[in-house]
């Protein structure tokens, strides 16, 4: 709908109550989960049986709570230590990235960056068995050939991290590279001309035009690798992330407990994407 033409009231009407309805669409799910993840019942489901902070404080089976639960807990830092990995390396290759696809003109420049947002339109599962099959092999002729038994070829946590670092590094590229183009390279000219090095220039005033990209490139890959499930499947071992620890757990049945650590995610990236906006907007800002 465009502002400056009028509309029909009708036409208004139906507009407002589909953009409430939407909302309404997606706000619903996540309410329904929250609500139960407070309810005094094994099942989170109706009827309502009471208010209770056992599904996060618990201490006794079966309302044992969230932050008591070892396996989730473990689950939870396997997460936090994948996502922290993911995001570093993809921010660092990223960065390098948007000055290779930015700064220099070489052969093959169009094919590369094709290449690089391949990771993107592939399935995530699709994705997943490529690696894992392709480092089970690599790992089996090294094997056969050299008696090398290299763990972290085989399913596991440096498998997960390189597997999900594939595509999320395309991501923190595209985020970087956008703000890389509205970038006055005349400014770097100017500290190159007062005798500033080369490296001195990036480090002093293009890193930190780009920081509100940086941050925002971690912030983003580490919520997308927190949240991964597809990729992920393909290439866990025994020490599994929150996403497959839920997973498994939701084939025992459904329990509040799950909720509630849905709760606790969704705060904590809501949280995670209030950081962003607030350190790009002083940015901004300054």
């Amino acid at each position: 709908m465009i502002p400056s033409i009028r509309q029909p009231a009708a036409f208004r009407i139906l507009w407002k109550l589909y953009v409430a309805l939407f909302f309404v669409y997606l706000a619903l799910p996540l309410v329904v989960v929250s609500v139960f993840a407070f309810n005094d019942s094994l099942f989170p489901s109706l009827p309502w049986k009471g208010f209770t902070l056992e599904w996060f404080f618990g201490q006794s089976r079966p309302m044992i709570g969230v932050f008591n639960e070892r396996p989730i807990m473990r689950a939870l830092g396997n997460s936090a230590f994948i996502a922290v990995m993911v995001s570093a390396l993809s921010v660092a290759v990223g960065t390098s990235n948007a000055f290779l696809f930015n700064r220099y003109q070489f052969r093959f420049r169009g094919l590369l960056y094709v290449l690089l947002l391949l990771p993107l339109v592939i399935p995530g599962i699709v994705l997943g068995i490529s690696i894992l099959i392709f480092s089970s092999n690599v790992a089996n002729g090294l094997e056969d050939s050299f008696g090398w038994d290299i763990a972290a070829l085989r399913p596991g946590l440096v498998l997960v991290i390189l597997g999900q670092f594939s595509f999320v590094a395309t991501i923190v590229t595209l985020v970087v590279s956008a703000r890389l183009q509205k970038f006055d390279p005349t400014l770097e000219e100017a500290a190159l001309n007062l005798g500033a090095t080369r490296l001195t220039a990036v480090r002093t005033i293009t890193l930190p035009y780009l920081m509100p990209a940086l941050v925002g490139g971690f912030i983003v890959a580490f919520l997308m690798s927190f949240e991964n499930f597809n990729t992920t499947l393909m290439l866990v071992g025994s020490d599994a992330p929150l996403t497959i620890a839920m997973f498994d757990r939701l084939k025992e049945g459904s329990t509040p407990l799950l909720n509630a650590v849905s709760l606790v995610l969704m705060i904590g990236s809501t949280g995670l994407a209030l950081l962003m906006i607030l350190f790009q907007g002083r940015k901004t800002g300054g």
